[in-house]
């Protein structure tokens, strides 16, 4: 399974262009060597003017937040407005080089540079518009700025609100960044440009390898585990129970404690609400709970949602999150997980939400090899998964490790030691 990373040429053999910093270091020593001032961003900025909407008659592109893509930081999609269909709330109107970041929700970090295209145009109140005083810093300085890690933690101190949090203008305007002479500034922003622009490439290569992959992965996880009559049919009731886990009432849950209890909505994620340790030993004894292995399944929401449980302490919504209480001696646990991924099952509609019921899994018909056939499926469909999946390994380690690269220089070189006043 070649990567890529390896082939003469690769984009992944280029030198890190922040390895060379000779003409950096003698602009620091001549210009700024005991330091630089520290000022807010909001003492490094101009003005920005909303627009009169009784006074156009024109229209305009208008940014919203969804605009923003929070992985590229470019603007990716806007429409069309004017007077006759503009929000009700006043927009402002954003130039070239200035610097839009999402103050609803700050933590989802949908930042951009404004581009040429959009000069003139108009953006949401969901942003706060930086735009640089080209005396004071470099355009694209004030960029880095906030993609940088510090920048990031000081947003998650200063939001406020809980289930939709957000920031204010003022609070962003009142970070304290450092600022150097232009002529550094200028050489940090060249170099920074650089590196992202071939982290950009870099990313773009793997991820066109890692998509081919993920083909590769699903042809052959659907031809392993395609078969006809030459191998033995159960259904998932003849392999075990559908088992859940006792009811937890919200009100015996809380929003910090010992156990982490997954919903439906969290499941596979961050939980949001836990239970107490007395409580989860108490049910987990005499009440069904899964075992080391097993592979949990949404029952509602996102349907056939799979995860395997690690044997940590955890607690799971019942009815919503189920799991087949299966004997391994007969069928395989994995040989379940990439079973599952074939989204075999028949979703009852009937309600106002599709959901999954117990003898709708229990129906389920299933390929049952005999042992050795699964372990083998299992071994090629596990190397399959590293390398597609596992962020510790494979070629989302690789993407991972490049963003990581990039955003260690990129925080080294916006570091400086703060003048003496």
């Amino acid at each position: 399974m070649n990567t890529n990373t390896n082939q003469q040429g690769s984009l992944l053999d280029m030198p890190v262009p922040v390895a060379k910093t000779s003409k950096l270091e003698a602009l620091v020593a001549k210009l700024c060597p005991n330091g630089v001032e520290y000022r807010k961003i909001g003492e490094c900025t101009t003005k920005v003017s909303n627009i009169k909407w009784k006074n156009e008659n024109n229209s305009y592109q208008y940014i919203d937040l969804s605009s923003v893509d929070r992985d590229i930081h470019n603007i990716t999609d806007t429409t069309t407005i004017n007077k006759e269909n503009a929000p009700s709330r006043a927009q402002q109107i954003v130039c070239f080089n200035d610097i839009l970041f999402g103050t609803t929700r700050p933590l989802l970090n949908r930042y951009c540079s404004i581009p040429k295209e959009y000069h003139n145009q108009i953006c949401s109140t969901g942003f706060c518009v930086i735009r640089p005083n080209k005396a004071k810093v470099d355009t694209r300085w004030i960029y880095h700025i906030i993609s940088s890690n510090s920048f990031m933690e000081y947003v998650e101190k200063h939001q406020q609100g809980a289930s939709y949090p957000s920031i204010s203008d003022s609070d962003v305007k009142n970070f304290l960044i450092p600022v150097p002479p232009i002529p550094v500034q200028e050489e940090i922003v060249r170099i920074l440009d650089t590196f992202a622009e071939l982290t950009a490439e870099l990313t773009a290569e793997l991820t066109a390898e890692l998509t081919k992959r993920k083909q590769q992965y699903e042809y052959y996880r659907d031809k392993l585990l395609t078969f006809g009559d030459n191998v033995e049919w159960k259904t998932l009731g003849d392999i075990g129970k559908v088992s859940m886990c006792k009811r937890i009432m919200k009100n015996e849950t809380s929003s910090d404690g010992d156990v982490p209890f997954y919903k439906i909505g969290t499941f596979g994620k961050e939980p949001d609400a836990y239970i107490s340790q007395e409580q989860y030993e108490t049910y987990k004894k005499l009440y069904s709970f899964p075992n080391k292995g097993d592979i949990l399944i949404s029952a509602s929401g996102t349907i056939g949602r799979t995860v395997i449980y690690d044997g940590n302490d955890a607690y799971f919504q019942d009815s919503n999150i189920v799991w087949i209480a299966n004997d391994e001696k007969l069928v395989l646990n994995k040989y379940l997980y990439y079973f599952y991924q074939l989204q075999p099952w028949s979703v009852s509609t009937g309600g106002t939400i599709a959901r999954l019921y117990n003898d709708n899994i229990s129906k389920t018909p299933i390929p049952v090899p005999p042992l050795s056939e699964q372990k083998r499926i299992v071994s090629i469909l596990d190397r399959f998964d590293a390398l597609c999946n596992d962020l510790s390994s494979g070629l989302p380690a690789e993407i991972n490790a490049r963003k990581k690269q990039y955003e260690y220089y990129r925080d080294k070189l916006l570091t400086f030691k703060e003048l003496a006043k």
